[in-house]
């Protein structure tokens, strides 16, 4: 087909030869009028095939003839239109582009439509590849997720339990601030002149802690059922955790009681733990403070007299704890602290004993400014 090139074309055209996006030119009949040379790379149509004709009889499938009509009467009510858009190319491939089109007249009053195309094929690779990866995460964290589940289940395994063993009661609670935690608890007749109350504080939260406060379960196990003395079993944790696990990101605390058959003596060892507690109802706490200090990060941290005899008296409750309970804030910053706690158990010493445990979690969690930061261990023990 024949046409004349109008003049402002050709004053144009230079320019747009050089732009980076492909343009076309199209009259007010759907013919095109023009063609860089970026197009005819991008499709691979040299613009002899398309000068002068509508694109839509000679290029375009159905399909996508459908989709232009469409944006042709968008972009002639409007003036102008953006669209993402999948330019067919002359191998048969599809090519993701940006299309912008904007109508323009001429001195003489004729209107025309500028269309450039931006290739977004490297944007569409990077947001596949994105897809692709975001997939496999999706899969991984499913796979560490049920990992998590198993390893809760593994751990809640081992959480102290509440029993009752010849004149001693116990009631116990474990709740890790994430899936699993660097908490642990015992409560183990592992002879039967002796019961073990233990809980034991690894430093940080989540898989890391976790797997340290499992290992150093083990070796505790072990320890109590040698029948080692707690000053010595300390000793021995701190050694096996400074050579074995040795680093300044994991330290812990203990804080361990041995209570006799008789349930008239017991021992008690802590080690940088906040000190346990000795209570009558109605009567202030008795505070067992450690004499020994943080473990796994000195090799003396040990005290040579780690251990305090404690004798027991009918009606006597004991309370073992971590940190999860006292370092708590309320709304003004405020910390809970020892002397908090300290207070909680003297007002729940008075409770029926297995109300005692909710009692101070449940005055805990008021005291509490939003939900908790820190895994939490108790163990309470009535003495008859």
């Amino acid at each position: 087909m024949e046409f004349e090139t109008p003049e402002w074309l050709d004053q144009m055209a230079g320019i747009l030869e050089t732009l980076n996006e492909g343009v076309i030119i199209v009259d007010d009949c759907d013919h095109v009028i023009f063609v860089n040379a970026c197009f005819e790379e991008m499709t691979e149509i040299h613009r002899d095939e398309l000068l002068g004709k509508d694109p839509l009889l000679v290029y375009y499938g159905p399909e996508d003839a459908a989709i232009i009509q469409e944006r042709r009467r968008e972009a002639r009510v409007s003036g102008r239109a953006r669209h993402e858009f999948h330019l067919p190319t002359k191998s048969g491939t599809r090519l993701p582009v940006i299309s912008s089109s904007r109508n323009m007249e001429d001195p003489d009053g004729r209107t025309f439509t500028i269309v450039s195309f931006t290739d977004i094929s490297e944007q569409k690779s990077a947001e596949e590849q994105l897809r692709s990866a975001n997939r496999l995460l999706e899969e991984r964290a499913k796979e560490i997720e049920d990992d998590l589940t198993l390893a809760a289940r593994v751990q809640q395994s081992l959480a102290p339990k509440s029993l009752i063993w010849g004149s001693l009661e116990v009631e116990a609670f474990y709740l890790p601030v994430r899936t699993i935690g660097g908490d642990f608890g015992l409560v183990s007749s592992l002879d039967n002149d002796h019961l073990n109350l233990l809980v034991c504080d690894v430093s940080g939260h989540g898989i890391g802690s976790a797997l340290v406060a499992n290992r150093i379960y083990s070796e505790t196990i072990t320890h109590l059922r040698s029948g080692i003395p707690l000053g010595d079993m300390l000793t021995q944790l701190n050694r096996f955790v400074m050579s074995n696990l040795g680093s300044s990101v994991f330290f812990f605390t203990v804080a361990a009681a041995r209570v006799d058959r008789s349930a008239r003596r017991m021992v008690f060892a802590g080690a940088g733990h906040p000190p346990a507690m000795i209570v009558k109802p109605g009567e202030e706490p008795r505070l067992l403070e450690s004499r020994s200090m943080v473990l796994g990060a000195l090799p003396n941290a040990v005290d040579g007299e780690a251990t305090l005899d404690v004798d027991l008296e009918p009606g006597d409750r004991i309370v073992l704890y971590t940190d999860g309970i006292t370092d708590v804030f309320d709304a003004n910053g405020e910390m809970l602290g020892v002397e908090g706690v300290q207070k909680f158990v003297r007002e729940t010493a008075t409770l029926p004993f297995k109300q005692m445990k909710q009692g101070i979690l449940d005055r805990v969690a008021a005291w509490r400014e939003g939900p908790s930061s820190d895994d939490v261990s108790l163990v309470l023990v009535d003495v008859h």
